[in-house]
């Protein structure tokens, strides 16, 4: 007994990597509720649940919460994504930057350093936007956003900009120590963080409208079928593969004369690039349909309307770059000359298949058509369930988007921490076997 409890405990590298990574999350979520000076939070939060079917509940559901209360986190981590994205569509095109990306370890830092400058200045040009808007705009009730439009001889927008940079800045440090000192993608927990966040009080929301009428229980059980099913189906398609059989050239096998094969599988993922490609496509829609919120220009306004999650635009676009982004991140990840040469080396083959080049064409016509599936699953995902949910008029945003993104993280996450234990249970196997080793010799 005493050993089934010793085999499934936690590693204590493993325990403090899980207790930093909820504890950077904490410090998150506590920021998000820390407002930021000068701006009437009671008229802020009525503005934005008028505003909670259209690209505002969105974003501030990315936020987790943030936006509404437009706390210092008010941004969330979406500029930074928006730079990472620049940067790897950079890397494609440019040659120095392309450059840094071959030199290993030295040039990924240099690119993120690269990264965190686009971070602040995109930053600086959405704070200085939502600080221009918010200091001309009224709630519903007609009530000032802004009450404070002075901090000394500071103007509000300044101090706003400042304030939310700086948040965004911090949100950014949180999220690469996640990822470098904790288990997980840091960027992707902290999204996940702000979503899960939203799911007790839209579960509330929800009550409450079946309790006043709004919704009747057959919906109400409808949208959680829903739900469920797009969870089974999420969580089916990310554990799916495509298994290539690898098969080694024969080898003798030890202590006889006689020739052995080997055979082993090269494991290709159904959705190859995981819930990057909404993250990206959410966060580039995301920039342009903010900024039509400020600039009161009739074709602007059009736009905005436009660009609202059930738009036909904003769906057009979406699928458009969620496509996109399923063949870009799968082009930079895979390389199938280098993985087909890698085989060549090893003396391994795909059965049917000359090595070398022709291995190549084929590993890319699978992956191809991987990614065709992989993409059309993620548009169906990210798109008819946020298509039904507006249509039956839920008084939040919760859509197929956030569901993948919950689920696929999830995955990734519980994928790093089983990880984590084999190698802590590999590592403590060999210091066993060398302190016998060393016992033996001691006793010879």
């Amino acid at each position: 007994m005493a050993a089934n409890q010793a085999g499934i405990a936690l590693p204590a590298e493993l325990k403090r990597r899980i207790l930093f990574t909820l504890a950077m999350l904490a410090v998150y979520r506590i920021g998000v509720h820390v407002p930021t000076p000068g701006v009437d939070g009671a008229a802020v939060l009525s503005f934005f649940e008028a505003q909670s079917g259209g690209i505002f509940g969105l974003f501030n559901t990315f936020t987790g919460g943030a936006l509404e209360r437009f706390s210092i986190f008010a941004l969330g981590i979406m500029p930074y994504i928006s730079a990472s994205i620049i940067f790897q569509l950079l890397q494609a095109g440019v040659p120095y930057l392309e450059q840094l990306k071959k030199e290993g370890e030295q040039g990924r830092k240099k690119i993120n350093q690269y990264t965190r400058y686009a971070t602040v200045v995109l930053a600086v040009i959405q704070g200085y936007a939502m600080s221009s808007w918010l200091a001309g705009s009224t709630s519903p009730q007609g009530a000032p956003l802004v009450n404070t439009p002075y901090f000394g001889f500071m103007p509000f927008e300044v101090f706003t900009i400042i304030t939310l940079t700086a948040g965004t800045c911090f949100i950014m440090w949180l999220g690469e120590q996640i990822t470098e000192r904790g288990v997980g993608n840091g960027a992707s927990l902290i999204i996940f963080a702000g979503i899960a966040a939203g799911i007790p009080t839209g579960t509330m929301q929800m009550f409450s409208m079946i309790e006043n009428g709004e919704m009747s229980m057959v919906a109400a059980l409808g949208l959680v079928l829903l739900m469920v099913a797009v969870v089974a189906a999420v969580i089916f398609v990310e554990v799916g593969q495509r298994r290539i059989t690898i098969q080694y050239a024969q080898r003798q096998a030890q202590g006889q004369g006689q020739a052995q094969k080997a055979q082993s599988h090269l494991p290709l993922k159904v959705n190859f690039s995981g819930v990057i490609p909404p993250i990206f496509a959410s966060s580039l829609l995301m920039f342009p349909a903010t900024m039509t919120q400020f600039i009161n220009t009739p074709w602007m306004q059009n736009l905005q309307q436009s660009l609202t999650p059930a738009g036909a635009i904003y769906n057009v676009l979406f699928v458009g770059l969620i496509i996109f982004f399923c063949f870009f991140y799968t082009e930079i990840v895979f390389n199938p000359n280098e993985v087909a040469d890698n085989l060549k080396k090893g003396g391994a083959f795909v059965p049917g298949i000359r090595a070398g080049r022709s291995t190549a064409e084929y590993l890319k016509r699978v992956l191809d058509r991987l990614t065709v599936s992989g993409s059309v699953y993620l548009s169906a995902v990210c798109i008819f369930p946020t298509l039904l949910i507006d249509f039956a008029k839920v008084p939040f945003y919760f859509g197929g988007t956030s569901l993948l993104i919950l689920v696929g993280v999830a995955l990734d996450t519980s994928q790093q921490i089983q990880s984590h234990m084999i190698n802590a249970k590999y590592e403590g196997v060999i210091k066993k076997g060398g302190k016998k080793m060393r016992a033996a010799r001691v006793q010879f």
